[in-house]
């Protein structure tokens, strides 16, 4: 039987073919209030004009640990961290407070991803009512926050992959470890001249003194 019968039985018949609809999805839709004003240029010429900012997550033999961190991008400094097992938007707000706490900053520019804790009302508002200035690049581009990429992946090759995590308390504690007693104070860097981000403000403030 020919499709040209079938159509036309089926329309004398009033029948109909049942099929499967095309599931169109509901897209991504672009909630960022802040504009990119760092177009991938991670650079800065003294503390706290730039901070890049993030989450990774890591699983346990109980669970996921998420970690959300404020980076300087002059010193590569962790100036904010914050570790939980969530990934509400408190986990992000308590890294920007830690750093906001340490540092005093103004009009420091926050860079991050479009993730839905840092499109929040309540990230954003954290910022207006600190006179920080946010930025975010693009949708699913990794690139526009690289430098926050490339932390990560020092964490995770220098820790996170070292060994088998039994609880989230374990991990917890060495992340901390890994930042205030590793990272920070020693960890060189060949952007600062083979300095640790600690050594590199230390120099910063030395020689604004004296000039």
């Amino acid at each position: 039987m020919s499709r040209r019968r079938v159509t036309r039985l089926m329309r004398v018949q009033r029948l109909q073919g049942v099929h499967r609809r095309r599931w169109r999805g509901p897209g991504v839709r672009d909630v960022a209030t802040w504009p990119d004003h760092v177009n991938r240029r991670f650079v800065a010429d003294r503390p706290d004009r730039l901070w890049v900012t993030d989450i990774t997550q890591h699983r346990t033999g109980c669970g996921w640990v998420y970690c959300a961190v404020v980076l300087d991008v002059y010193s590569r400094r962790v100036v904010g961290w914050s570790i939980a097992d969530h990934l509400r938007t408190e986990l992000v707000v308590d890294a920007l407070e830690m750093a906001r706490m340490h540092r005093k900053p103004v009009g420091t520019v926050v860079h991050s991803d479009r993730g839905t804790q840092y499109t929040s009302w309540l990230f954003g508002n954290r910022l207006r009512e600190a006179g920080l200035l946010g930025s975010m690049g693009r949708i699913a581009s990794c690139y526009d926050n690289a430098l926050m990429e490339s932390f990560f992946g020092s964490m995770q090759i220098e820790l996170l992959d070292r060994r088998d995590w039994p609880t989230q308390d374990d991990l917890a504690k060495a992340i901390f470890e890994w930042i205030e007693a590793w990272y920070n104070p020693h960890r060189r860097h060949s952007a600062l001249g083979y300095l640790s981000p600690a050594e590199y403000e230390t120099l910063h403030a030395a020689t604004s003194t004296a000039a």
